[in-house]
């Protein structure tokens, strides 16, 4: 049998690592503070395309795989209707955007704190200052 070619073994890898990023990123929650109620996967769409004002979104940061796995999940959109959307939004003075948050604690800490927030983040990085409102797997 013929030795594999470095290219082949690199190629190999990246695909590895692309695939270990995207199952990562794949096992996404919704979360709130401890009491909250469960959510329906609409009524977080409708916190997150600005329908319902009641309660405070907040986004990761775009240049990470976890928002772009969330908003096809939950919305059945990508980034750039989203953007869309928001943008509409803000154009008609009815909202503002998600918050961005730096990193699943932050999203976990400004929950924590506040009841009316609603964040996600990676399952792997619950722990029990928060509750699971909708589970995106």
């Amino acid at each position: 049998m013929k030795k594999p070619s470095p290219i082949h073994r690199a190629i190999v890898i990246v695909a590895g690592l692309a695939f270990a990023v995207c199952a990562s990123a794949a096992d996404i929650v919704v979360i709130m503070a401890q009491g909250a109620p469960a959510l329906s996967k609409d009524q977080v769409v409708n916190v997150y395309i600005g329908r319902n004002k009641d309660l405070k979104p907040l986004d990761l940061p775009e240049s990470g795989s976890e928002r772009g796995v969330f908003y096809k999940r939950a919305t059945d959109r990508d980034l750039a209707q989203i953007k869309a959307v928001w943008a509409r939004i803000a154009f008609t003075g009815l909202g503002q955007p998600p918050k961005e948050l730096s990193d699943d604690e932050a999203i976990k800490k400004a929950v924590a704190a506040d009841r009316k927030a609603i964040g996600y983040i990676q399952k792997t990085q619950l722990d029990d200052t928060v509750k699971v409102v909708l589970d995106l797997h």
